[in-house]
């Protein structure tokens, strides 16, 4: 098209529907997108239904933006998501695992992935972890495990993959849940080694990288970290060893945001990790043969 307006009108958020005309220092806001950002507020351009079937990716974007601008959703836009997921479900594998990738950028990107859960995106693109709603856990958590996993991920920082981790890393809980009459509590045996494979088999799908695949799997196979401070030092060696030394840094990191995701006092825990960092240190440095 050849008018300004009609091109706008297509553009898929009235904060992305602006447009500058620096001949005659003209501001093209036909939408109200000037008044949406300062009300930071998400909006689709007219109807949300024509926009979303457009481009089924548009979706996953008002998702990925409530997270990376800490805007709303508006609700007439969230209302149109749910009806609109058959179009986001013919998207490409690539282009949702970059929308994730992209996501896990914000400074919470958990705000992205509520919006998914209650729209319905997060079925629709892995239903194991929206398994994880309303799954409750044992005493040693305050949060189900979908909370869990949504605190786990903000108190990470930086890293897409080892944030892609943190999201993930319970992920095996809601199959291996069960209720022990010993203890007269939930039981998640094997969940690391169950959940572990259950990451491969999808991250596959969504054609990340083998070594972004890789190393998401091992650190969900691995992030249960039990340290005592009763372990040798070939106890610790050990350790190392299982983990691998240049996997240590990122598991440490998974380790401590899965404490604070707990939601209760994990002081004791965060210190015995950080006796055990400390431990590792002397491992590597003492140059012991760890392959």
């Amino acid at each position: 098209v050849d008018d300004i307006e009609k091109d706008l009108a297509r553009r898929d958020f009235t904060v992305n529907a602006i447009a500058y005309d620096p001949l005659d220092d003209q501001l093209v806001d036909p939408f109200g997108g000037r008044a949406d950002m300062q009300r930071r507020l998400l909006r689709a351009v007219g109807d949300p239904m024509e926009r979303f079937h457009e481009d089924g990716l548009r979706v996953l974007r008002a998702a990925r933006f409530v997270a990376t601008l800490e805007f709303e959703l508006d609700e007439a836009t969230a209302a149109a998501i749910p009806k609109t997921l058959d179009t986001f479900r013919k998207v490409s594998p690539e282009r949702v695992r970059d929308e994730w990738l992209k996501t896990m950028k914000a400074k919470r990107p958990s705000r992205a992935f509520r919006v998914m859960e209650r729209t319905g995106l997060l079925a629709a693109t892995y239903p194991d972890l929206a398994a994880q709603v309303g799954c409750a856990q044992n005493k040693w958590h305050s949060f189900d495990v979908w909370e869990h996993s949504l605190e786990t991920l903000d108190a990470l920082e930086g890293d897409p993959v080892l944030r892609i981790a943190g999201l993930l890393h319970d992920v095996g809980k809601p199959r291996t849940r069960a209720f022990s009459d010993k203890t007269q509590d939930f039981t998640f045996y094997n969940h690391e080694t169950v959940g572990a494979d259950m990451v491969d088999v999808w991250l596959r799908a969504y054609r990340f990288s083998n070594d972004e695949r890789e190393r998401v799997a091992h650190l969900v196979r691995n992030h249960l970290v039990c340290y005592s401070d009763e372990w040798s030092d070939a106890g610790v060696r050990r350790f190392v060893k299982r983990v691998g030394k240049d996997r240590l840094p990122d598991l440490l990191l998974l380790a401590r945001a899965d404490a604070l995701g707990k939601g209760r006092p994990v002081d004791a825990e965060l210190d015995g990790l950080s006796r055990l960092q400390k431990r590792v240190d002397e491992v590597v440095a003492a140059g012991s043969a760890l392959s």
